[in-house]
């Protein structure tokens, strides 16, 4: 028996010790291996965070310089508007100075006309701006300025016939001057605080270098007073009442000299001048009487033709020297004439034989 048994031992130590050595050696890891698994998913989920924020700070810096671009453009606009804003500013307030009295009503209403015009057209421009959103608060400022601007010279050229008139209406002059005062806070509101807006945000969102424009509707504060529109328009404001006794002492001017485009006139040999466009008159004169006088008309006349002009000066003092501008209302014909330069009477004035000046003239 022992013979067939003794075979069967080693087979059976064989099947029973294979067994574990397979457990043993196939269901562990070494622990280097599970150190490298988790190394490499530490690093993966690293380099996933990692791509997450650059990610992110991309978005963030394209969108950080999208606003500044927008901001940019938004302002680069906006000043070419005021500028052209300005430049309507500017005509509109020559062709005021350029009016002469009744002579010119129609043209001057109609200029005004063309310049109401151009505002409401940039108003519309400020309107369709493209404003980005840390402008918002500038833009309604802006819109306010301009949509100002246009009103003021809408309501101004409504009175401008009524002012120009022969006999001036000094309701409509003061209204004029009430209209400056619009378009005045309209350069208020613009500087002080649709700019100041917009230079924050620019500032807040990392803008350096931007061009702003602060530029000037109004060109002169004095336009808000109802004598300077009448000087500038050249007409005169009525007196406070026709019944008011003039001060006691005496009144009166006396005319100086005048000249046209620097060249002093002379009363006694020929002056040749242009005729277009219409020449302006620069006279200078001396209140010789003991009282100030207010709104002062001086007028320039070109004999045998209805061509004149003239200017007012709001206060003069004694023996103060004061200077009118006169623009003939338009091209007197070629050929040979009397100019008279003459200051109309004020209240109280007793003796006038020193209040013209005559100058023979050859237009060409």
């Amino acid at each position: 028996m022992s013979f067939f048994d003794e075979p069967d031992e080693p087979r059976t130590a064989t099947h029973t010790a294979a067994p574990r050595r397979r457990a043993s050696g196939r269901g562990r890891r070494p622990p280097t291996d599970r150190q490298a698994i988790v190394i490499r998913r530490a690093v993966a989920a690293g380099g996933l965070l990692l791509l997450l924020i650059l990610v992110a700070v991309g978005v963030s810096s394209c969108e950080s310089s999208a606003r500044k671009n927008a901001l940019k453009d938004y302002n680069d606009n906006l000043a070419g508007l005021i500028q052209r804003s300005n430049q309507t500013g500017r005509r509109f307030f020559g062709v005021l100075a350029g009016a002469s009295g009744a002579s010119n009503a129609a043209s001057v209403t109609s200029q005004i006309g063309q310049t109401r015009l151009q505002a409401d057209s940039q108003l519309s421009s400020a309107r369709n701006l493209s404003v980005p959103d840390a402008a918002k608060e500038a833009q309604r400022n802006v819109v306010l300025t301009l949509q100002m601007r246009r009103d003021g010279i809408a309501d101004a050229g409504r009175y401008l016939q009524p002012a120009l008139a022969n006999t001036t209406n000094q309701d409509a002059v003061t209204q004029i001057a009430a209209d400056m005062a619009h378009l005045y806070a309209s350069d208020v509101v613009y500087k002080s605080y649709a700019l100041q807006q917009l230079a924050s945000a620019l500032r807040h969102a990392g803008v350096t270098g931007a061009q702003m424009n602060g530029g000037q509707f109004v060109p002169d504060i004095r336009w808000v007073t109802p004598s300077f529109v009448a000087g500038q328009l050249h007409v005169a404001l009525a007196g406070q009442s026709s019944k008011t006794k003039p001060a006691p002492g005496i009144h009166g001017h006396k005319m100086d000299a005048c000249s046209v485009a620097g060249t002093a006139l002379s009363t006694a040999s020929t002056n040749t001048l242009t005729a277009s466009p219409p020449p302006t008159f620069t006279c200078q004169f001396t209140n010789d009487g003991q009282n100030q006088e207010t709104n002062v008309v001086v007028k320039v006349t070109v004999s045998g033709t209805t061509v004149s002009g003239q200017g007012v000066v709001a206060q003069t003092t004694p023996g103060v020297q004061s200077t009118a501008q006169v623009k003939l209302s338009s091209a007197p014909p070629a050929g040979t004439y009397t100019v008279s330069a003459t200051i109309q009477k004020v209240p109280g004035e007793t003796v006038t034989t020193h209040n013209t000046l005559t100058f023979p003239v050859t237009f060409h």
